[in-house]
């Protein structure tokens, strides 16, 4: 084992931040093994990319199908495990969504979604949201706000980039509906004081802000940003890299809110754990593009997209069980919450849920020292849950959609136990 981590540290380089020290050998549905046999309830699910467990059958046989027939194209030919990729996608996404191309990475997506909307609207703003993670490439940096330390080091970043505020409510100590009152008041005013909507592009946003905390965006606010997106010929951007394929207990959180965006940026889990990332929008707007105006190389590889298939596929037959996991999963920790102080709010969307700890109930005072304790202590008790939120204070509990409701009420006991730990060293 000291060998593995010599080699890892003298080749791999450090910039990458790992959420645990387990040296993975292998990992099968929720489990992760590590070289010396102990298994891990993996409730971080590759940061929310292996919806369905690691190597799930059908998708593990998919991709073997496909890679002993063509492994690569690279835009120099057809190939049909793209096609019925992109027929799958538009069986399932929004209303309108008609037409897909493809990319790595969420942050590719994010990017390619934003170059259409600028490219078709003849306009070069874009309003994104406070607390919004769309990646770490230069271009979506330039987007991300739920950590200033994502852009530290890279300044000067994209021009024409307005951060409008999204609605916090637990944060900002007020409803729901004062919160989204406020955030629309603060948008009106920077339409009057910074820039005119007649320059915008488009509104980028998550309907639930990932990184940035696991905050679903309350309804009227995404209803009226709608409406001002079509007042003023703004296009309406989802980005639903994380929020995407069952992990809000349907397909896509758009389906929770029945607000239908422009454009749809897609990844994490779209191929579970293969690299593959999507961009989808109308026929119009699409066809608006040139042809060659944006490009590829591996974005699309036909591996990734005959996975892809084949475990959408799977997802859909499984989006009962998660919604069945979502209610008892909410119902456990709002008992959590009434019992341990350090649960200040519980919050999310299907199995994307938010556990915010903190310091004290009345002042929300984040409380990063017990997130670090329950990760180790889940650690101990074979447990894998990571964190999120500009403090790294928020549980961000993810489980697989194959979970059994045994195996998420042991990741919710092992929670318990270790918050009954952390707050008897008070």
């Amino acid at each position: 084992m000291s060998d593995f981590l010599d080699r890892f540290n003298s080749s791999v380089a450090p910039v990458l931040a790992f959420d645990t020290d387990i040296h993975a050998a292998r990992a099968e549905g929720l489990w992760v093994y590590d070289f010396d046999g102990k298994r891990y309830a993996d409730f971080a699910c590759g940061t929310a990319v292996v919806n369905l467990g690691h190597n799930h059958p059908a998708v593990v046989e998919a991709a073997q199908r496909q890679l002993g027939k063509l492994t690569h194209a690279g835009c120099v030919f057809r190939y049909d495990s793209i096609v019925r990729a992109a027929e799958r996608l538009r069986d399932i996404t929004p209303d309108g969504i008609e037409m897909f191309g493809f990319a790595n990475s969420g942050a590719e997506s994010v990017e390619a979604g934003v170059k259409l909307a600028k490219y078709t609207t003849k306009r070069q703003g874009v309003i994104v949201f406070r607390g919004a993670f769309h990646g770490r490439t230069m271009g979506s940096v330039s987007y991300t706000t739920s950590n200033a330390k994502y852009r530290d080091g890279y300044h000067p970043i994209l021009g024409s980039v307005w951060v409008a505020p999204f609605p916090h409510p637990y944060r900002w100590g007020m409803s729901e509906e004062d919160a989204t009152q406020l955030a629309l008041d603060e948008l009106r005013r920077m339409f009057k004081h910074e820039v005119l909507p007649k320059t915008i592009a488009a509104f980028l946003i998550e309907p639930v802000q990932g990184e940035g905390g696991y905050y679903p965006a309350p309804a009227p606010f995404l209803e009226r940003l709608r409406a001002i997106a079509d007042e003023h010929g703004i296009m309406l951007v989802f980005d639903e890299v994380q929020t995407g394929f069952g992990r809000t207990a349907e397909w896509f959180a758009a389906d929770h809110y029945h607000v239908n965006p422009d454009i749809i940026v897609l990844g994490k889990g779209i191929a579970n754990g293969m690299p593959l990332s999507a961009y989808g929008a109308s026929r119009e707007i699409i066809n608006a593009w040139p042809v060659g105006s944006h490009g590829t190389t591996y974005g699309g590889n036909p591996v990734a997209c005959a996975a892809a298939v084949a475990g959408l596929e799977v997802i859909g037959g499984l989006l009962p069980h998660a919604r069945e996991l979502s209610a008892h999963a909410f119902e456990r920790f709002k008992k959590l919450q009434i019992d341990h102080p350090t649960i200040g709010d519980v919050r999310g969307l299907g199995l994307m849920v938010g556990i915010e700890l903190v310091r004290d109930r009345d002042t929300r005072d984040p409380d990063p020292d017990a997130m670090r304790f329950l990760s180790d202590f889940g650690l101990e008790h074979e447990l894998i849950i990571i964190s999120c939120g500009p403090d790294g204070n928020i549980i961000r509990f993810i489980p697989p959609l194959i979970t059994s409701l045994a195996e998420l009420d042991s990741a919710i006991d092992t929670i318990e136990l270790g918050l009954e730990a952390y707050e008897s060293r008070k």
